[in-house]
This record gives C-alpha cells, sequence and structure tokens, in this order.
C-alpha cells in the first residue's frame, strides 16, 4: 500500500464509509454489553489531584474499551496510515481526541501533542503493544510520557465472558451481543522525571506485570 493512500480520492472515500458503518456497529454492539467495573474509583482519584490518567491497555481489547470509555475526551494515537484513518474516524466519532504516528512514523510529534493535551486536562489512552506487536509487550511510549509529564501510568484489562477471537497479531477479542465484559483496572503508579534508562525499562517492566495480573482479575470477576 502506497505511503500516500490520502492522495486518492478513492480511498478517502472508502475510510470515510467504514468509519460510518463501523462506528453504528460498535455503538450497536456496545449497547448490548454488560458491565462488571473494579478500580475506576482511581480515575476520579486522580482528576481530584489535580492530574489526569494516562490510560494504558493491550491493543487486544480496544472494541470494548473504546466503547466503554467514550465521551470522556480521552486522546489516543493512531497510525498515519489508511487503517490509522479509519480508526481515527471511528474513534472520533466516539469522543475521543486523536494524535496521529506511530512508533515507526510520527511517534514524537504523536507523544508532544499528548503532552499538550495533558496539560489542557485531557487524559491519554495507549494500546501498549499497537500498532503492529509484538503482543503483549508493552512499547515505551506511555511510561516516557509519564516521566515528561508528571502524570500517573493507569493499567487496565478487559475480558468478556463470551467473545470472539480475531486471528490477528493481538488476538483482537469481540463481545458477542449481551456479553458480559469485565474491566479491571489497578493502581496508577508514577515514573520520576529523573528516571534513567534503567529506571525507565523497570517501569515497562512493572507494566507488564500489572497488566498479567489485572488480566487474571478480571477473569475472576466473570465467574
Amino acid at each position: 500500500m502506497s505511503e500516500r493512500w490520502e492522495a486518492s480520492a478513492s480511498r478517502r472515500i472508502q475510510a470515510r464509509l467504514i468509519s460510518s458503518v463501523g462506528y453504528r456497529l460498535i455503538a450497536f454492539l456496545g449497547s448490548t454489553l454488560h458491565w462488571r467495573t473494579e478500580g475506576l474509583e482511581h480515575v476520579d482519584a486522580i482528576a481530584r489531584g489535580g492530574r489526569q490518567p494516562i490510560m494504558a491497555f493491550w491493543h487486544g481489547r480496544i472494541l470494548p474499551a473504546a466503547f466503554y470509555f467514550r465521551r470522556r475526551g480521552i486522546v489516543v494515537i493512531t497510525s498515519e496510515n489508511f487503517d490509522g484513518e479509519w480508526i481515527a474516524g471511528i474513534i472520533e466519532r466516539f469522543g475521543y481526541g486523536t494524535a496521529r504516528g506511530s512508533t515507526s512514523r510520527g511517534g514524537q510529534r504523536a507523544l508532544l501533542q499528548l503532552t499538550r493535551d495533558l496539560a489542557a486536562g485531557r487524559p491519554a489512552g495507549f494500546t501498549l503493544d499497537g500498532p503492529r506487536g509484538p503482543a503483549r509487550v508493552a512499547q515505551p511510549g506511555a511510561i516516557w510520557l509519564a516521566k515528561a509529564t508528571g502524570n500517573p501510568v493507569l493499567p487496565f484489562h478487559l475480558e468478556a465472558d463470551r467473545h470472539w477471537t480475531l486471528r490477528s497479531w493481538d488476538r483482537t477479542q469481540i463481545p458477542k451481543p449481551s456479553a458480559t465484559v469485565a474491566i479491571a483496572m489497578g493502581e496508577p503508579f508514577d515514573v520520576p522525571g529523573d528516571a534513567d534508562e534503567a529506571a525507565l525499562e523497570s517501569a515497562r517492566v512493572l507494566l507488564e506485570t500489572r497488566l498479567s495480573a489485572l488480566e487474571k482479575r478480571a477473569l475472576e470477576l466473570l465467574k
């Protein structure tokens, strides 16, 4: 696929159509879901402290997360390619802001925008292993952003009791209609502004460890 897909009028129209249909499908599916939650009080606690959360989760749970946390002004990174365009079109309809870029292209620009958005009082959201994986390996973006801004990382995980699992690199989980989805949110943690490379790596590994525990907890909430 050409990196200049946006020069094609047909591709731009296709992206808009996918976004429109995708939004309606997700909104309908989301309206049928039931929720069990734990730890969401951390979001309000962070706001009461005058800061904003850097919300961190795995790419494979993006669909239920996008629906549940809609209309909260959360800003997320989306790729600058064709897929990123229609994905941005969907999540913007759900009330998210977008910072365009990825780990391979435009990443520093996207992180700079997120820094500004956090300073303006908007939360940030990270699919930690996106956009291409490897799955369940946290990229350092959320950790860097926490160090740069002084805002805490807030990990969470979602699991559906009935779902389809796609054969994609991230094993995307799509809840079935009327499924129950559990959200387990962990305690936030800070990354010191003077953290060196070793400390940043320790924070990244801590984030992966927390998410592994939250996955187990989400599954327990469904029992």
